[in-house]
């Protein structure tokens, strides 16, 4: 059963677009799925539990407030104390630089987003033809809804091929997809892998069978709405310069849990106001499993480096949208964001596996800034690159402060402790606010609130993840995904 928990805004491409000459077999398709999905899309409703973490989330913040407030003098007398040192001195010099960086990057991203648009989707005869690759792991009855919703896309049918691949699944996956075939005949192709090889391999298997001039690469868990398709393939047709396109990823499942709905908020502002900015420049750092496209010719180009990419000896497992993204951006080609173009999909419920997915996505960010600061000081395409490279400083800067931060943030933890939770919640109550009203004037009021959990929650509970990632980057595996071990 499929649940969406936020109504997503009305598109006019998909009333101005409709794929005319449907069978009566595909308008049965489109007919049911999109009275599942509709029926299933309900808006997210607050809890006891979601009233009661929210209550504490502000009664923190603004604990915080207070105790910052009433403890000025000790404030003042620490600040002072740290003038006599020369550790003290060093600390306020590196503080200060910290936040000016911070603060001055956020106007620069703030300018360019304020420039972005994302590219209209052109008319049927203007369309590229489509391949879109389906990889899929232990997914079960998700794979079938997935691939139903692209069959259902407002996307002319003789251009559009979908390629499902089963990447040794240990469960019921293969079966779903058999469904699925069963449904849709011909419009879906679906292949086993032998036994399971990793996702860049299943890609791999479905960037050599596909014959279109644009490659779409959608995860299994992952829900697109009618008219994604062609808004996400859009820019390859009206610039020449773009080589892949990232999809503006939401949640599926954010009305199961706590940690979903919370990570709802923070993936709009990661999307649509961080990538909004980073496609003005061209340069969009990651396109997102969950929803890319990427224009054939570019990855046929990288594709024996991309499958065969390694990392300290060991073979590459993880990472391979970031390092497809640098792969393309090195040829020289622009990496956009289409806002326009929505891809819906489940995150972990959990905090183990959510802790493993963010460290899985930091390693990855590891190696792939290496791999982008042998190329980004180079003229690697024509035109401005400052914006680039200053994207890449930006990712420098957070993993070269990631441990300094952490040692800062223990020896105050120790030695000023109430001190310093308190100004930490002032700190998440100012900075996220950001986030906050970004999402409420997009979507929702009530809704904006889980940015400030999401701030505390990550302060606190995940603050560990890029030292541990940066210290462990050489490390392979997936980590989720893997089925229970029955005890």
């Amino acid at each position: 059963m499929i649940t969406k928990a936020f109504k997503l805004p009305p598109s006019a491409s998909t009333e101005k677009f409709k794929i005319e000459n449907k069978t009566k077999q595909q308008d049965s398709i489109t007919e049911e799925t999109g009275n599942e999905v509709s029926a299933n899309y309900k808006k997210a409703s607050f809890t006891k539990r979601h009233l009661f973490t929210l209550a504490g989330t502000f009664l923190l913040l603004l604990g915080g407030a207070l105790s910052v407030y009433l403890l000025q003098p000790q404030f003042e007398e620490m600040n002072m104390s740290r003038m006599d040192t020369v550790g003290g001195m060093i600390l306020l010099f590196l503080t200060s630089f910290l936040l000016i960086f911070r603060l001055s990057f956020l106007a620069y991203i703030s300018r360019l987003f304020f420039r972005y648009k994302p590219v209209d989707s052109v008319q049927n005869e203007e369309l590229p033809s489509c391949t879109v690759i389906v990889p899929a792991y232990n997914e079960g009855r998700q794979v079938y809804d997935t691939l139903i919703s692209l069959t259902n896309s407002l996307y002319p049918e003789e251009k559009l091929q979908v390629i499902a691949i089963d990447d040794g699944s240990k469960d019921d996956t293969w079966d779903w997809m058999k469904k699925a075939k069963e449904k849709l005949g011909d419009r879906v192709s679906i292949f086993q892998q032998p036994h399971n090889q990793g996702k860049r391999h299943a890609l791999y298997r479905g960037f050599n069978m596909g014959t279109g001039e644009v490659f779409v690469t959608v995860d299994s868990d992952s829900i697109v709405e009618k008219d994604t398709l062609r808004n996400l393939v859009s820019p390859f047709v009206v610039n020449k310069d773009c080589g892949a396109v990232a999809g503006n990823v939401r949640v599926l499942n954010n009305e199961k849990a706590i940690i979903p709905r919370m990570l709802n908020v923070s993936f709009v502002f990661s999307f649509e106001f961080i990538r909004s900015a980073q496609s003005v420049l061209g340069s969009v750092l990651c396109t997102p499993g969950a929803l890319a496209a990427y224009r054939s010719k570019a990855v046929m180009t990288c594709l024996p480096e991309w499958i065969n990419q390694t990392f300290m000896g060991q073979p590459s497992d993880i990472g391979e949208d970031r390092a497809m993204t640098n792969m393309i951006l090195k040829q020289g080609y622009h990496v956009l964001f289409q806002r326009n173009a929505y891809v819906l999909t489940n995150i972990p419920e959990k905090f183990s596996s959510l802790h493993k997915m963010f460290t899985r996505w930091e390693r990855s960010n590891v190696r792939e800034n290496l791999m982008m600061s042998k190329f980004a000081f180079k003229p690697f395409r024509a035109g401005s690159r400052s914006g680039t490279r200053l994207l890449l400083l930006n990712q420098w800067m957070h993993m070269l402060t990631a441990y300094p931060l952490v040692f800062i943030m223990l020896v105050l933890l120790v030695l000023y402790p109430v001190m310093f939770i308190s100004s930490t919640l002032l700190s998440i109550l100012i900075f996220s606010s950001l986030p906050a009203f970004f999402y409420a004037k997009k979507y929702n009021i009530a809704e904006a609130f889980w940015a400030y959990s999401y701030s505390i929650f990550y302060t606190f509970g995940l603050f560990w993840i890029t030292p541990y990632a940066m210290a462990t980057a050489s490390r392979r595996g997936w980590l989720t995904r893997e089925l229970p071990v029955k005890k």
